[in-house]
């Protein structure tokens, strides 16, 4: 990765001079298992492309990119002689220092890799979760990350220990075979494991305080999801105007991030931006994954944003629902989301502007870089929002200003009828602003065949003060 350090120059007081670490060299390699026979390369290069961006975004050069048909995958190093012997030619020929291999490596086939190859292999889980380390800032993704690199290299202590013996050692008078110092380092991190967890559930615990505290205000959360690099952070500016970091790299958020808007109709939404989807996640990784996804499954509205310039765009979009669909079936969201998604086709710009997007029912293009599109984002999210509001009467006296202001602040006041002995509203409620309301004013609300009933009388006595 690099570093940048400002030093004095000696000799010259004062004086600074910047001195950057050079980048790594790296070739990325991808083993391509076709799944079916009439398969175009196209989603090949389309996964290497993708993983050369992974490579990219942690600083290395990526000076050599290759696809390898894999036929039968060889347990001692994945790759067929032929094709081994052809990676090892570019590796001495372009002076590379690093090999990605684009799928999951046993610690058997690293190992053997690395002696093949001489230099050092990373495989796809090695290489996000150096990405997700890098750009990890909350404390809580800090110890999430930490927690997902430790179980990976868990499994891993074999290649670096292989060559130690085992230390004398034992219990009672009789020195025995001690501990190797494998079974000590895997004994130290299992410890380690055991109080980041902890720490883990600790800070969660403060996160869903944070949380229902949220639910107390009864703003809509709007959450914004898709794959990596989709624009969500793009998206998320124009619509904030706030700063958040966005770049053309992967994986640029990795921690939640939350800002106020307002909708054409004056309605205030919590936007949430969120970390990218992308496929294969490392299974160390998913825990951690979907923990920074819990705001995802509160939100009353969820912006899927796509890349609808990307060619392998349709498979993102599986992978986002499959990872929603995975979330629901654990139980962490409700299996009713899809009717609460939008999808937001970004980067039309890209395709010749919004009027060249073909949209499906639930969309709107739009492009977060030049802005095209985003107004009609804002009007269908005020229309969804409306269309998840409950209609409810209400009944307060004349002197009860404080929920008369209540209600027009939070809700939508769709008639008010006025009379001598008071006020009946016909408003429209979110849900959490109905059951705060409920609580604050709970003999104002009038349901069924009541509400119905005072409605009309109230209507049928303006009509009559109107003739007179």
């Amino acid at each position: 990765m690099t570093t940048e350090n400002i030093q004095a120059t000696p000799g010259r007081k004062g004086a600074l001079h910047e001195t950057a670490t050079p980048k790594v060299r790296a070739a990325v390699v991808l083993p391509w298992e076709a799944r079916g026979q009439g398969e175009s390369t196209r989603a090949a290069e389309a996964r290497l492309a993708e993983a050369a961006g992974l490579a990219s975004s942690i600083e290395m050069d990526i000076v050599h990119q290759d696809i390898f048909t894999i036929r039968t995958r060889r347990p001692a190093t994945l790759f067929g002689p032929g094709q081994l012997e052809q990676l090892s030619d570019a590796v001495r020929a372009l002076d590379i220092g690093v090999v990605v291999v684009d799928a999951r490596l046993s610690p058997v086939q690293q190992r053997n890799l690395e002696e093949a190859l001489k230099c050092k292999v990373i495989d796809r889980t090695g290489l996000i979760l150096e990405i997700f380390g890098a750009r990890a800032a909350t404390r809580e993704g800090v110890l999430q990350v930490e927690l997902a690199h430790l179980e990976y290299q868990r499994s891993r202590l074999v290649r670096l220990w292989t060559h130690l013996e085992r230390q004398r050692g034992g219990f009672g008078f009789l020195g025995g075979a001690g501990e190797t110092q494998i079974e000590a380092d895997r004994r130290m991190i299992g410890d380690r494991i055991v109080k980041l967890k902890r720490e883990l559930d600790q800070v969660r615990r403060t996160r869903g305080l944070h949380r229902s505290a949220r639910k107390k205000v009864p703003f809509p959360v709007v959450a914004l999801v898709g794959y990596t690099n989709a624009g969500k952070s793009t998206l998320f500016n124009r619509l904030t105007g706030a700063d958040v970091h966005a770049q053309d790299q992967l994986f640029a958020t990795l921690d939640p991030t939350m800002r106020a808007i307002d909708l054409p109709s004056g309605r205030k939404v919590i936007l949430s931006d969120t970390v990218g989807f992308i496929s294969e996640l490392p299974t160390e990784l998913v825990a951690a994954f979907r923990a920074t996804l819990e705001e995802v499954a509160e939100a009353d509205i969820i912006l899927h944003v796509r890349d609808i310039a990307h060619p392998d765009t349709e498979a993102q979009r599986e992978d986002v629902l499959g990872v929603l669909n995975d979330m629901a079936a654990d139980g962490i969201m409700d299996r009713e989301w899809p009717a609460r998604t939008v999808e937001v086709l970004n980067k039309a710009d890209l395709l010749g502007g919004t009027a060249d997007v073909p949209l499906r029912e639930r969309a709107v293009a739009v492009s977060a870089l030049t802005g095209e599109g985003v107004p009609d984002l804002l009007e269908l999210l005020d229309k969804h929002l409306t269309s998840s509001m409950e209609d409810v009467t209400i009944k307060i006296g004349l002197a009860d200003g404080a929920a008369l202001a209540w209600l027009y602040e939070h809700g939508e006041v769709v008639e008010r009828l006025d009379s001598e002995e008071g006020m009946v509203l016909h408003v429209r409620l979110f849900e959490s602003g109905l059951s705060r309301f409920r609580r604050r004013f709970p003999n104002a609300i009038l349901e069924g065949a009541a509400a119905e009933a005072l409605l009309a009388a109230e209507r049928a006595s303006e009509d009559e003060l109107g003739l007179v």
